[in-house]
């Protein structure tokens, strides 16, 4: 196998210790769209130190999973529930929401509007600046 391959799974792994406390944290709920009842992925947002980090890592579903990370079939309609994740109380969340009402703002007014009405505390904003979404 590839050292990049070996490196993805080791990372995976590492990540996988996180789930009983994301469960915790999210509800069994998306933390994204809020959607329960389906299969949710641990999703890291920028990946800064070389072991995984909990803080850095939020449960999504499957269709917010497919949409961050396949841009091209992304469905604007889909992130207007965002609404609601930009005032969490979690900063992965709020970070990850704002990052992807960016992406979409460049196509649809709505999310502009909403993100007017963000607020980020500074550590957030550093956050912010680098997150790289697919």
């Amino acid at each position: 196998m590839s050292k990049g391959h070996d490196r993805y799974h080791e990372r995976n792994c590492g990540l996988s210790i996180f789930g009983k406390d994301l469960v915790r944290r999210s509800g069994a709920h998306c933390e994204l769209c809020g959607d329960h009842g389906v299969k949710l992925h641990i999703y890291e947002v920028a990946a800064v130190s070389k072991l995984p980090d909990l803080n850095h890592c939020l449960m999504v579903c499957d269709v917010c999973f497919m949409q961050i990370e396949k841009p091209k079939l992304q469905d604007n309609n889909h992130w207007r529930c965002l609404n609601h994740s930009i005032w969490s109380e979690v900063p992965v969340v709020k970070v990850l929401a704002v990052a992807i009402l960016r992406r979409v703002a460049e196509q649809d007014f709505w999310a502009v509007q909403l993100l007017e009405q963000v607020y980020l505390e500074p550590e957030e904003r550093e956050w912010l600046a680098k997150v790289e979404l697919p």
